[in-house]
């Protein structure tokens, strides 16, 4: 090891002789081969965490959100800005609960924003357009990214949990409307129809008869966006974001609850994919 003192700064820079990457390899005692399938091991582990987390988020949403977001003629302006962010806050808030507390990253609620976003349109995408052949602008789905950022950001700032459900938790859900405008601009457009105003929505509705069970024939004052908008739309995203303070500090407190470490003991096989030297490896 060598020491390099610069002149033009005020600290001693330690340079060593083999790269660092090679030292920690050394130091975990693993051969080429056995860090060559670490790597792989922990590329799997993350692929998997992501699938998990992506179709756990997505199932939940659906289960507590289900038609209020299916179709664009069904994201009314009283009911869908109200569900859609209360369900949708409790998986991001409890990843970003476990990102900030144990890794100091203010990203949670992005990476469970972006996870519920894929599997929603991947589901989409096969389910409902390519199986059951229903045009693909009927079932955008609804994004919480903007929310989530935000909510991210104040973590950053206010770097406090409470804090960040009182401000957080309330914008995630109140940007919640204007940041899916864009996609429902179109459905407000107003057309005639035999005789009558309606909307794009409301002419999506009609034309695409979706019978199964009373639960899906909606009533069209109800159920579409024939309103064009309104201050309803404003009084519900209000109360969502007074929801969503609690539900955010609760699934805070039970993100944190449910990444509690538990120590097993492992084999000498499993302590070596995880870099770890085994005890047998240390007395030699």
């Amino acid at each position: 090891m060598s020491i390099v003192i610069d002149k033009d700064v005020s600290y001693v820079v330690q340079k060593t002789d083999k790269p660092r990457k090679k030292t920690v390899i050394e130091v975990a005692g693993l051969d080429p081969a056995a860090a060559r399938m670490s790597r792989m091991f922990d590329i799997l582990v993350v692929a998997a965490v992501v699938f998990l987390f992506a179709g756990a988020i997505h199932l939940h949403v659906m289960l507590t959100v289900g038609d209020w977001d299916m179709f664009a003629d069904w994201k009314d302006r009283q009911y869908w800005p109200l569900v859609f962010p209360i369900s949708a806050i409790m998986f991001p808030a409890a990843l970003q609960a476990v990102f900030w507390t144990f890794f100091r990253l203010p990203i949670g609620a992005t990476v469970g924003a972006t996870v519920l976003l894929l599997a929603t349109w991947i589901t989409r995408a096969f389910n409902w357009y390519v199986w059951a052949g229903f045009p693909f602008t009927m079932s955008i789905p609804s994004q919480v990214l903007a929310g989530a950022i935000l909510m991210d950001v104040a973590l950053l700032v206010l770097r406090n949990g409470l804090f960040t459900s009182i401000f957080g938790g309330f914008v995630f859900a109140f940007v919640f409307w204007p940041s899916n405008y864009a996609i429902l601009a179109p459905y407000y457009q107003p057309v005639n129809h035999q005789g009558m105003m309606a909307s794009v929505a409301d002419m999506v509705g009609y034309a695409f008869t979706r019978s199964n069970t009373p639960e899906y024939l909606r009533i069209i004052e109800r159920g579409t966006l024939r309103t064009f908008g309104g201050s309803v739309a404003w009084i519900s995203a209000v109360f969502a974001g007074f929801i969503c303070i609690f539900v955010h500090q609760l699934w805070w407190q039970l993100g944190l609850w449910a990444s509690q470490a538990t120590f097993l003991e492992n084999s000498p096989i499993i302590t070596s994919f995880m870099g770890i030297k085994s005890e047998r490896r240390q007395e030699d």
